[in-house]
């Protein structure tokens, strides 16, 4: 990759998309155009091999036979694995997200394995499905303003020692755990259960993915304020929300 150039990967679209997942990639494409980058977008569906050439991989949500189908491919499919071996940045959402860690429960009610690329196990629920909005304090290492999102789930996804949470919850129910967490992730690759979408809701989100996949510590400045304008309607309806 030169430093002009970017490489977008949106995995499964065709069974990966709920609640405008596909918004993520769309965000981080038109934040890395602002900056005057030479932006490659590839959607890769099901039925089609994942590149290992890319830069950067977006992963969203789907139901539950659609998840499962997509766990049976990835597997099938040594490209994302390859990809992230050779350092690319990969950020997952939801089903996505379950997908990427070693298994989740499928809609046959069974243990589905999963890529084994975050340290982390899922399993489901009992109680309520944990739904709205969700706010939550990022990891400090990652220097980034709270997130906002929405969460449709009933999985309960546990970290192992291999990872670390992406968040802690203020108001949701994050990783279901009732321990507070969010998400997970480790190095350049990252999982949660924010919809929204995540990036439109949390731009400085799809600027780290970009800063760690040119490898610079920094971004020119951009116009933010229609993202601004939304993170501050959903963070202040959410605490409207939280104080009732």
């Amino acid at each position: 990759m030169s430093d002009s150039s970017l490489r977008l990967v949106w995995v499964y679209p065709d069974l990966l998309s709920t609640y405008g997942d596909r918004g993520n990639v769309l965000v981080v494409e038109r934040r890395a155009r602002q900056r005057g980058l030479d932006v490659t977008r590839i959607d890769v569906r099901s039925d089609r091999p994942v590149p290992t050439s890319g830069d950067i991989y977006l992963i969203g949500g789907g139901e539950d036979r659609p998840q499962r189908l997509a766990a049976e491919r990835l597997r099938q499919d040594p490209g994302l694995p390859r990809a992230v071996e050779n350092g690319a940045i990969v950020f997952s959402v939801c089903a996505g997200y379950q997908i990427l860690g070693h298994e989740f429960i499928n809609d046959l009610g069974q243990r589905e394995p999963g890529l084994g690329l975050l340290d982390v196990h899922s399993t489901r629920g009992e109680g309520a499905r944990n739904v709205g909005d969700i706010l939550a304090e990022v990891d400090p290492r990652l220097g980034l303003p709270p997130l906002t999102g929405f969460e449709n789930h009933q999985g309960v996804t546990h970290l192992g020692p291999g990872v670390a949470p992406l968040a802690t919850v203020q108001l949701g129910g994050g990783n279901g755990t009732g321990d507070g967490t969010e998400g997970a992730w480790r190095d350049t690759v990252f999982g949660t259960y924010l919809h929204g979408p995540v990036m439109a809701r949390n731009p400085a989100m799809a600027d780290l993915l970009i800063k760690l996949a040119l490898d610079v510590s920094a971004l020119p400045p951009v116009d933010s304020s229609w993202y601004d304008a939304l993170r501050s309607e959903r963070i202040s309806a959410a605490r409207q929300q939280q104080n009732a």
